[in-house]
């Protein structure tokens, strides 16, 4: 039975990507949280189902919807396989033709519903040079449960492109707001949508990496900064002279 055709809505997935494997739900009108690689599928799957049971608590009135487990390509809905497809393509980097491992699923992946390489289906945006690394920026959020400030850090946060760095205070000070770089670090501390909000192109003072939550904190942030061709010593900076 194809699950999309009979109730597409809410749903999640798993997904291989370069990093490893990340998770993905949605609702009817946009996607609902993303989750960077933990230790195990299991763990992934699980933290980013926490993470939207928070939220539900957060905002009551939308419901503690039941998330639909999706296993199979030809039954997501055209905007979760768009949304899985910029990701995986965002992950592979500037060099997509390099360690292409990631693409071949093994029996254990496969077997836990995991779903494989979709880069076919990344449609580039507009505003993206040929060959460029998509920005994600055309992708729909629902930001259900997420504080005013949090989304404003989001939406600041969403228009750096792949390579580009700034810090936590840069973000505050052009937030209207240039005593809140903490502020700003737990904001994205508490992102459910990385890497579509790329919360690892925020660093701390100094250009040092700073915190990040997902996969092995500051290791993956500093290996995904990498993989887009960015530095996170200043270089390549929105803010740079």
């Amino acid at each position: 039975m194809n699950l999309a055709a009979v109730l597409p809505f809410p749903g999640f997935a798993l997904f291989a990507t370069r990093i490893g494997v990340c998770g993905l739900a949605w609702n009817a009108q946009a996607v609902t949280a993303v989750q960077l690689p933990e230790s195990t599928p299991g763990e992934t799957r699980e933290r980013m189902l926490l993470g939207l049971r928070k939220r539900h608590q957060l905002q009551p009135e939308r419901g503690a919807a039941a998330y639909i487990p999706v296993a199979a390509m030809q039954e997501l809905p055209a905007l979760a396989l768009q949304a899985m497809a910029g990701v995986q393509c965002l992950l592979a980097g500037t060099r997509p033709g390099l360690n292409e491992d990631w693409t071949r699923l093994s029996a254990e992946l496969a077997a836990a519903g995991v779903l494989g390489d979709m880069r076919h289906a990344c449609k580039p945006e507009s505003s993206d040079a040929a060959g460029a690394l998509p920005s994600l920026q055309q992708i729909p959020l629902d930001e259900f449960g997420v504080p005013p400030f949090h989304s404003r850090v989001y939406a600041f946060t969403r228009a750096l492109g792949p390579g580009q760095t700034c810090t936590y205070g840069d973000v505050a000070s052009a937030l209207g707001e240039p005593g809140a770089a903490r502020a700003v670090g737990q904001a994205l501390g508490a992102n459910p949508f990385a890497p579509i909000v790329p919360c690892h192109r925020v660093l701390a003072a100094g250009r040092a990496a700073g915190g990040f939550s997902g996969g092995q904190g500051a290791i993956t942030k500093l290996q995904m900064l990498e993989i887009e061709g960015g530095a996170w010593g200043g270089t390549l900076s929105l803010f740079a002279d």
